[in-house]
Formats: C-alpha cells, sequence, structure tokens
C-alpha cells in the first residue's frame, strides 16, 4: 500500500511519524515547496508542485499511490481542489485532513469576513496599528493607497514576495508562540487590531488569547469550503482511515 501525504502541516507530519515504519505501507510526504526551509516530515518526501490535476493524476498513476490523505493548510484551496480531480480521475480513495478552526470565546471581539480584500476594507474603522499575520503570499490587499496612513506589523516565517503596506515592520518568526509573549509584542507595538486567517490549531492561537486579553479587536478570515467527500478533523482519525483500507 502506498499512501501520498499532502501538506506541510503539523497535522501532516504527525500523521506520517504514525504511519512510518508500518510493514507493507509506504508512506511518502509531499510539500509544496513555497517554503526555503521547510520542516521535515519522518520517513520519505518530495518538494515541490504536480503540474496541477494532469500532473497529480498523473503521478497517482506512475508511483501506485492507493490512497490520499490531503492535509494541506485550510486555506490551500488549490492544491486541496486539485487533489479531488485527479483522485476522482485516477479512482484513488482520498481524504482530507483538516483541524478544527477556531471559535471565538467570552471576551473575543472578532469579525469574520470572507476574504483579504474584506478584511482590508474593514480596517480604517477598526485601527490604526495592525497586526498582520496571514502570511507572506497575502499582503498586496494591505498595499492599497487607501490604507497608507495606517502602520502594519507584518510576521511571517520569510519575507512576503508581493506588494506590501506603505508603512509596515516585518517580524520573521515561526510558531509555537506562548500567550506572554504575545500580549508584550502587542504592547511593544501598540497594536490595536489584529488580522488573521481561521487556520486552528495551537501553533499560533496564543495571539488571540492576547488580543483577548488586551481587549483587541480581531478580523478573522474565514476558510474557503471542502470540497471533499471525506473529512476528519485529527491525525488519529486519519490514521484509523488509512489503516482501515488495508
Amino acid at each position: 500500500m502506498h499512501v501520498l501525504i499532502l501538506g506541510g502541516t503539523s497535522d501532516a507530519r504527525t500523521l506520517a511519524a504514525r504511519l512510518h515504519g508500518t510493514p507493507g505501507l509506504r508512506v511518502v510526504s509531499s510539500l509544496a515547496g513555497r517554503t526555503k526551509a521547510p520542516v521535515l516530515p519522518v520517513g520519505e518526501s518530495r518538494i515541490g508542485g504536480f503540474g496541477g490535476v494532469d500532473g497529480l493524476a498523473a503521478h497517482l498513476a506512475r508511483e501506485g499511490v492507493t490512497a490520499v490523505v490531503d492535509a494541506t493548510h485550510p486555506f490551500a484551496a488549490r492544491i486541496s481542489a486539485n487533489a479531488v480531480a485527479a483522485c476522482t480521475r485516477a479512482d484513488v480513495p482520498l481524504l482530507r485532513l483538516q483541524r478544527p478552526g477556531w471559535t471565538a470565546e467570552a471576551g473575543d471581539d472578532w469579525r469574520r469576513i470572507p476574504d483579504a480584500d474584506a478584511a482590508a476594507a474593514l480596517l480604517p474603522a477598526l485601527g490604526r496599528r495592525v497586526f498582520l499575520t496571514t502570511g507572506r503570499l497575502e499582503t498586496a490587499p494591505y498595499a492599497a493607497a487607501a490604507l497608507d496612513d495606517l502602520w502594519f506589523l507584518l510576521r511571517s516565517v520569510e519575507p512576503p514576495t508581493g506588494p506590501v503596506p506603505a508603512r509596515f515592520e516585518l517580524l520573521l518568526a515561526r510558531g509555537p508562540f506562548t500567550v506572554e509573549d504575545e500580549i508584550a509584542l502587542l504592547r511593544r507595538h501598540r497594536i490595536d487590531v489584529l488580522v488573521t486567517k481561521d487556520s486552528g490549531g495551537t501553533q499560533t492561537a496564543a495571539k488571540l488569547a492576547a488580543a483577548r486579553e488586551l481587549g483587541v479587536p480581531v478580523v478573522m478570515i474565514d476558510r474557503p469550503p471542502v470540497t471533499a467527500e471525506r473529512c476528519v478533523a485529527s491525525a488519529d482519525e486519519a490514521e484509523a482511515w488509512v489503516r482501515g483500507l488495508r
């Protein structure tokens, strides 16, 4: 049996580690290659894209892949859609592993919006000093001239690749982060609004607790819809699904 795990997420690494070494089971983790120094999973891995639906379907057939687990980031909509189409074409079972999103708690001041453009449009009414934690690939909407009066603290693993706000400071860092450190960061930079994506998980959730503690409003960008027929929320469930196919 040959299982292909898509994604460089912590959930993908957990699943790879649990399946690694199972007799009669080959597990290959595929990372997109967008990060120069990714955290590699246990076991066999490959880095780089497949070339769209056609390339992925061809890879599944050529490599004799018997099952695919899509454990990519909740906002990696394109590869998830490609996985659905390619697995359907190749008649390979597909499971979507996606951790639960974040839920507002008492004391939170969240605005849920559909995308980055809507987030950017909302900012002038909420604050002047923005903590932007949506990743290095999605800074363009915040570079609009209408936001030139705002100041941004951009945090990402690697530098942004596209347009950036007129006034910003770049902080390169990789989670997990502690609540205490996040509170100190928000205070030091006098942050009065936080923008983030509903990634879920614990790696970067501390910023939400810090915002709650300091009364900072949060602009929460909602996830794209899941298109796979089978979806689970934990590595435990994904492991059970894989082992159940044997």
